[in-house]
């Protein structure tokens, strides 16, 4: 016999399962599907909890938000590169999309896309002798646009789409520069100096991109500033950079004395970072509203949410 005393469990009181509340209810379970589904039986058959049910919410709060609340999408450069352009253009031509604002890369990858039909080269290999980031090309692009954005007065991601469109990129249908420009949207581009490519070429403006880059905060800032109740943030991939512009952005919404609180937001990664987190999920919508996060890759959940979202609209 153990030398050590153990505890009675005959006075222990009991209680029938059915008083209790459960947290899983086969009510909510995933659904099989059939050979001919459609994506409709596919999100309708999702299990009715966690994530899957975030998600849900979210579908149904942009689906009541269209073409009446405004849809703020922030992104970094990593849904260009694998591939999501086409997918983004048709949301923001079927108005899931008001407004759309991310940083330099993506505009370099955007640009070249358009111009080009490829981009992201192989750093670990041009690093090594100097050649990271020389394309000609696309820094004297760049030196146009931001000479153009001086002239006109235009922020930076006004001015890089009406290039391509001007000097008509061979494949500007997958531009999301230009297709914003066409549609009306504002496409806003935050610079940091010295984090992309084109600051290594000769003859580009610092100051010149300052200022548009400067003006693109101001028209961000009159986008946010229209936030209210209904309306939603969508975050996907920029771990810094837009979560902290989209603070400042809001800061200033609100000390304009905007009523920007009860809206949606949702950050979507392949990682939860710190920025995003606070930023974007939960400093927002300490308010009221609600956040939300979402861990995945972009080529699979950016494409999920985009098939959900055209289902929901009935693909019109």
């Amino acid at each position: 016999m153990s030398r050590y005393q153990t505890i009675d469990l005959d006075q222990v009181k009991t209680y029938s399962v059915t008083d209790r509340a459960s947290k899983v209810e086969r009510g909510g379970f995933a659904s099989p599907i059939g050979k001919a589904s459609t994506f409709s039986d596919f999100w309708d058959s999702l299990p009715d909890f966690l994530a899957a049910r975030d998600l849900h919410e979210v579908v149904r709060t942009l689906s009541a938000a269209r073409g009446r609340k405004p849809i703020l999408w922030m992104m970094g450069a990593h849904p260009l590169k694998v591939g999501l352009s086409r997918l983004l253009i048709d949301l923001l031509k079927s108005g899931f999309i008001s407004s759309l604002s991310s940083h330099g890369a993506f505009a370099v990858h955007d640009s070249e896309i358009a111009m080009f039909g490829k981009t992201s080269e192989e750093v670990a290999d041009t690093i090594r002798d100097g050649r990271f980031g020389m394309a000609r090309e696309t820094g004297e692009f760049f030196v146009r646009a931001v000479n153009l954005a001086r002239e006109k007065q235009f922020g930076l991601g006004e001015a890089l789409g009406e290039c391509l469109l001007s000097e008509q990129a061979p494949f500007v249908e997958d531009s999301l520069l230009a297709q914003c420009l066409n549609a009306n949207v504002p496409l806003t581009i935050h610079a940091a100096i010295g984090t992309d490519i084109v600051y290594e070429h000769p003859h580009l403006s610092g100051a010149g991109v300052g200022e548009a880059s400067y003006r693109d905060f101001l028209i961000f800032c009159k986008q946010v500033s229209g936030l209210c109740e209904g309306a939603a943030v969508l975050n996907f991939g920029s771990a810094v950079i837009m979560p902290e512009v989209f603070l400042k952005a809001l800061a200033v919404a609100r000390n304009l004395e905007n009523p920007c609180h009860g809206f949606l937001t949702a950050n979507f990664d392949m990682l939860q970072h710190y920025r995003p987190t606070q930023n974007v999920v939960r400093r927002p919508t300490a308010t009221g509203g609600k956040g939300y996060s979402f861990t995945g890759h972009h080529e699979i959940m950016l494409p999920l949410l985009a098939a959900a979202l055209r289902s929901s609209a009935g693909n019109g």
